[in-house]
């Protein structure tokens, strides 16, 4: 969710991104209160041009300059142009689209390349941010939950912008990812499933289930098997009984012969 803040003396509107973090049966404090519901919401600073920017290029199909309140549209959410009363929103615009301007009016037209260049920035500057961190990327992230002999971090440069790449392309559709991937000349993702497990794979495979182990081993004599348990006493007083003559526990519970009629 986002919401604006700001507009107050100094006019100064800033759009924000929330999010809520959320856990099962848990509480925290905050100050001398106790927040019950386990619900705490991150309030993050955001620039509005990537919440524009599908706007821009939709309109951008047509090729042609047009005021900004003009392509910043949405009947099913008019409230979409609350994003042009933002103070980044106008003075940014320049980073996504090409201008011109007539008179004391000002037009834009998408610019794929301009756009380009302007994520690659927010790539390189977030993948910076990353490695001052040390945070753990690429293959090193797998065994980031252990402790680690090596604290710095052996990931590469192109491992820092994947990551990057990937963080900044949940705020872009899925195309202009895939040109921003090129346009960074990063590697292709590889098929998720090929990393799956394979008992993942199984489920999810509409193929016949083969069993993942050999249970003809068990009917092998080399197989070893478990040593009987050890009796206990009563067992073994019982088993010194002698049982010559006494009917069997079985004998108790089979059906009776009827005796045939002279």
């Amino acid at each position: 969710m986002y919401m604006l803040g700001g507009g107050g003396g100094d006019g100064d509107v800033q759009l924000y991104e929330v999010k809520a973090f959320e856990e099962d049966f848990r509480s925290w404090f905050v100050g001398q209160k106790v927040q019950r519901d386990g619900r705490l919401l991150f309030v993050t600073p955001m620039d509005p041009l990537y919440l524009i920017l599908p706007y821009l290029m939709k309109s951008g199909k047509e090729g042609k300059f047009q005021p900004v309140e003009q392509m910043v549209m949405d009947e099913e959410f008019p409230a979409c142009t609350k994003l042009l009363s933002c103070t980044r929103s106008l003075a940014s615009m320049h980073h996504i689209a090409d201008e011109k301007e007539v008179g004391n009016l000002k037009f834009h037209r998408y610019s794929q390349e301009k756009t380009m260049a302007w994520l690659k920035k927010k790539v390189e500057k977030t993948a910076m941010v990353l490695k001052k961190k040390n945070i753990s990327v690429g293959e090193g992230i797998k065994s980031s939950t252990y402790l680690r002999v090596k604290m710095e971090s052996d990931s590469s440069h192109e491992d820092y912008l994947c990551y990057a790449h990937g963080l900044i392309s949940e705020y872009i559709c899925k195309d202009l990812s895939k040109d921003l991937r090129r346009h960074l000349q990063l590697p292709e993702l590889t098929n998720q499933k090929e990393t799956e497990p394979p008992s993942k794979k199984r489920k999810l495979s509409d193929k016949p289930v083969e069993a993942g182990e050999d249970y003809t081993k068990f009917n092998s004599e080399t197989f070893a098997r478990k040593p009987p348990k050890k009796m206990t006493a009563a067992q073994k007083n019982l088993a010194k009984v002698d049982k010559s003559g006494m009917k069997t526990m079985s004998s108790f519970f089979s059906p009776k012969v009827k005796a045939e009629k002279k």
